[in-house]
């Protein structure tokens, strides 16, 4: 198998640096003039792994769409439909596709194999890679579990069963809608679980792992998937790397948030709440948490300070305001 990973930031270049030691031809593309590509190309290495030797690192996308049989994707999931359009200028027809980003796209609310599809990909030929872990434990040699999944069969067992190790041991999904959604929603819920640390309201974090799971379930179940991915690897099975991690770019951004702050990285959770926001409107689903978040990312951004902690905990009190309702209500 050659493998072409898209996007040399943090969890593309964990990818291309983890597949390179599972004994993969792995090249390693980033644009060239961005910060991360230009970083690995003049030092080798980043602030999370050092290039193997046998990695070829490029900025020709040509070249790295062409000399492989799978793409892994790894970049900002709302500059997808974009990017494939470029990939797709080149003749991918019996390439297989693996996103390796959690997310969903704001304007539209399409999953991201859903934009793939629309890009002209066949879904026999799509797979998403997600669950929990973070890079900084992956490179001290601290294990973790993740998860495959496509409407495919054989190509996700061919991927879980190709890339397992040690290190990552894979399971089979068996949900794509629920996985994809249950992978992007928990970064969501992370940034509430900033907004609670950032207020002192730590103790509630386990109050929101159960109700922000439901959230999630419920929104699952109504789009045609399983509820029950909400309580899998890809989604409360992230919990601990989402909500309690110092890693968690989304907790942090939640953290920062409350003390009026600027978060200088992405924050996947940010224009996922509003992609969330849409798809629980059309499909008729109550997403107080998501609903929360969108009006604390979106409703008065500009507030710092103490006005911003002080929004923060009107929306955590409108949120305890809310009607009783038996706890597994639909």
């Amino acid at each position: 198998m050659k493998i072409s990973v898209l996007g040399c930031g943090r969890w593309g270049s964990f990818i291309a640096w983890y597949l390179a030691g599972r004994g993969f031809d792995v090249c390693s593309w980033g644009p060239e003039g961005g910060s991360s590509y230009e970083t690995l190309r003049k030092t080798g290495k980043n602030e999370y792994v050092t290039l193997d030797e046998r990695i070829r690192l490029t900025c020709d996308l040509e070249e790295a769409v062409t000399r492989a049989d799978t793409l892994i994707v790894s970049i900002s999931s709302q500059g997808l439909r974009g990017f494939m359009r470029r990939v797709c200028a080149y003749d991918v027809a019996d390439k297989d596709f693996v996103l390796c980003m959690k997310g969903i796209e704001a304007d539209t609310g399409n999953r991201l194999s859903e934009v793939l599809v629309q890009s002209g990909i066949s879904p026999a030929h799509i797979a998403v890679w997600v669950g929990p872990g973070h890079i900084q434990a992956f490179t001290q040699g601290i294990p973790n579990c993740m998860v495959v999944d496509s409407t495919s069969e054989a190509l996700k067992r061919k991927l879980a069963d190709g890339f397992r190790s040690e290190l990552i041991r894979f399971y089979y999904g068996t949900d794509l809608i629920g996985t994809e959604i249950g992978a992007a929603a928990k970064n969501v819920v992370g940034i509430v679980a900033g907004v609670l640390d950032g207020c002192g309201y730590g103790a509630l974090k386990g109050a929101l792992m159960a109700r922000g799971a439901r959230e999630v379930a419920r929104l699952i179940r109504a789009m045609g998937g399983s509820e029950l991915s909400a309580y899998g690897l890809a989604h409360l099975g992230d919990y601990e790397a989402t909500l309690f991690s110092e890693y968690s770019h989304n907790r942090m951004y939640g953290e920062m948030l409350v003390k009026g702050e600027k978060f200088p990285k992405l924050a996947e959770g940010v224009p996922t709440a509003a992609a969330m926001k849409k798809l629980g409107e059309a499909h008729g689903v109550d997403l107080p948490i998501t609903n929360a978040v969108y009006d604390l990312c979106y409703g008065r951004a500009e507030e710092a300070g103490e006005d911003c902690r002080a929004r923060c905990m009107e929306l955590l009190a409108r949120l305890f305001a809310r009607d009783t309702k038996t706890e597994f209500y639909v």
